[in-house]
């Protein structure tokens, strides 16, 4: 059996806004993040990221962040694609902190990776629907960049 390689498939710049932070809930430390919209650009897809969308995190006593973030993609072609995108970030105490309170910090200094699943009517992009694909990310105080590669 050999390994698996990786496709470069697109990369999302999505525009975030103030943290909605509940506190400690039944299931953790639950922050919202809305997204506000953003771009979509690579080589298998193309488009923009619509307003209404939204991570739900949980914060977690060990200072790491599950991430389950939902948003809509319109494709420049207007195909819409739903996203689902679950992930963890985690680092040093110092660092996460920094990132919590909308610091910026060097993207190197922590580990952020997600797993994504897709949803569309659109046969050009029923792909997505039909692969793995995962992402490796960068939180900067106004917005998120995740770059998505397809396990081929």
């Amino acid at each position: 059996m050999t390994a698996p390689e990786l496709q470069f498939a697109f990369e999302i710049a999505v525009e975030v806004g103030t943290p909605l932070d509940l506190g400690q809930t039944q299931n953790g430390h639950r922050r919202i993040i809305p997204i506000l919209g953003g771009l979509v650009s690579g080589p298998l897809l193309n488009g923009r990221i619509l307003p209404g969308g939204a991570d739900w995190q949980i914060l977690r006593p060990d200072g790491a962040a599950d991430l389950d973030a939902r948003y809509t993609i319109q494709t420049d072609g207007g195909a819409l694609i739903y996203a689902v995108n679950r992930g963890l970030r985690h680092g040093p105490a110092e660092v996460l902190q920094r990132l919590n309170r909308g610091e910026q910090v060097d993207p190197g200094s922590y580990y952020f990776r997600s797993g994504a699943a897709f949803e569309t009517s659109a046969p050009e992009y029923a792909w997505m629907t039909r692969s793995i694909i995962v992402g490796v990310g960068e939180r900067y105080p106004n917005k998120v960049v995740i770059r998505f590669w397809q396990l081929l």
